[in-house]
């Protein structure tokens, strides 16, 4: 008797697994990774950038960094190109927000590249502003020296650091 409900208690298990198990859908989707197609039918382009995205917009302009020169917050001829293309295509996404990020090299307090940083930041911001863009849709932080993008102690690695980064927030 008690083989008898071991038996039917395991066959009643077996049945419920089997009963639970998923089934294999009858189109895969593809694999991660691979490509198929140029994304435009899909409102994407042929790299997964949708229009509006991060991604386009990092693909559609010169730069998403300014940099400075030394104790700088100005912006020079190089800057207004980058600038320039930002805002053309900031002004073709009118409801996409951006944050603008000041940054400093190594040299100086921690208090004074914040300042500087935040200096640069609001000067790319009054740049964009000035070339129609609306400032309630641009904030800006600083970080001062405090995320360097080149670890060297030398001219070359703080050119590279002096800089204020446009990124693109959805």
């Amino acid at each position: 008797m008690a083989r008898l409900t071991t038996t039917i208690l395991l066959g009643t298990a077996l049945l419920a697994t089997a009963a639970c198990s998923k089934k294999r859908p009858e189109v895969l989707p593809p694999a991660p990774g691979s490509e198929t197609g140029t994304g435009s039918d899909t409102g994407q382009s042929a790299d997964g950038a949708a229009p509006g995205s991060r991604g386009d917009f990092e693909r559609s302009v010169t730069s998403t960094t300014v940099n400075f020169a030394l104790d700088s917050y100005d912006i020079d001829a190089r800057a207004r190109e980058i600038l320039d293309t930002q805002a053309t295509w900031l002004a073709r996404y009118p409801n996409v927000p951006i944050s603008l990020e000041g940054h400093a090299d190594e040299r100086g307090t921690r208090e004074y590249n914040l300042a500087l940083g935040d200096r640069r930041a609001n000067a790319a911001k009054n740049y964009l502003a000035g070339r129609g863009i609306n400032p309630a849709r641009i904030s800006t932080i600083s970080y001062g020296k405090e995320r360097p993008i080149a670890l060297g102690s030398d001219d070359a690695s703080w050119a590279q650091n002096r800089r204020a980064v446009t990124i693109v927030l959805n």
